[in-house]
């Protein structure tokens, strides 16, 4: 199954509200960044450990580890859990920052050093959300990212013509 039906089966498989809800944020996680790059996780490890809830993956970055090892990972993350929706924002070198931007404006949601926690839609100003998400891909986008995403713009708006 490719990614796409992927995320697709997995937003299908949540409960209404929380389902509607999922699929009102990934639609707008696309807009403030068409064309990212998508990931799924269906939470388990190569042991088929659960070790984390499910998570929908956008936009790409380079994690280096102490040891130099690299691994790429998503800048924007999407998941459900027991009392409501996450939104991770990975990748911002300062751990206040995103509590410190957005915390007081976004209303009814526990935001963290990379994650905004909510119980539903109607407690937060949605608004708010996508700006943080848009801050998200902009503040650590890697070159490559930023280049891809300029070039899908142009595509869409009639502009330059997409290399593969």
């Amino acid at each position: 199954m490719n990614i796409k039906a992927q995320i697709a089966a997995h937003l299908a498989g949540q409960a209404e509200p929380k389902r509607g809800e999922m699929r009102e944020v990934h639609r707008r996680v696309l807009r403030a960044s068409p064309g990212c790059r998508l990931w799924h996780s269906d939470g388990k490890d190569e042991k088929g450990k659960t070790v984390s809830n499910p998570t929908i993956g956008y936009g790409l970055q380079t994690i280096v580890y102490a040891d130099g090892k690299a691994k790429e990972f998503f800048r924007i993350g999407l998941s459900a859990n027991a009392t409501g929706i996450s939104v991770y924002v990975l990748g911002i070198k300062d751990k206040k920052l995103l509590a410190k931007k957005f915390g007081k404006r976004i209303g009814g949601a526990s935001v963290t050093g990379y994650c905004i926690r909510f119980r539903t839609l109607e407690d937060i100003d949605v608004d708010v959300l996508e700006e943080a998400i848009r801050f998200g891909f902009a503040e650590g986008a890697s070159e490559p990212e930023k280049k891809r995403t300029a070039v899908k713009k142009k595509a869409k708006a009639g502009g330059a013509k997409r290399k593969k």
